[in-house]
């Protein structure tokens, strides 16, 4: 996961919450998030790094249609990840539960 851009885990994580989303289904949830529009040029290639990196499995889901998920590898390197970020942000967690209180 170290080796990836943050769009790229961008799209693991969309791609882990959504189930067995296509392209635009990501695209629109990316879209939302970041306030503006992601062009195919640059989604679908890191897709298919993800692909390739053995992260995200596609298969046709119709004749024009791909669908994503992730792959075992996938969704231990993003708890692996949530673990790694936890330990920094933890104590912010807690304050921030505290003044919810």
């Amino acid at each position: 996961m170290h080796d990836l851009t943050g769009f790229q885990r961008d799209l693991l994580f969309v791609t882990c919450g959504l189930d067995e989303p296509n392209g635009l289904d990501i695209k629109d949830e990316l879209e939302e998030y970041y306030g503006t529009a992601i062009n195919h040029g640059r989604l679908y290639p890191n897709l298919d790094t993800l692909c390739e990196k053995g992260l995200v499995d596609k298969r046709k889901q119709d004749e024009r249609t791909n669908a994503y998920s992730l792959t075992r590898r996938g969704r231990r390197e993003i708890i692996d990840r949530e673990s790694w970020e936890h330990q920094y942000i933890s104590a912010l967690l807690e304050e921030e539960a505290e003044r919810a209180r």
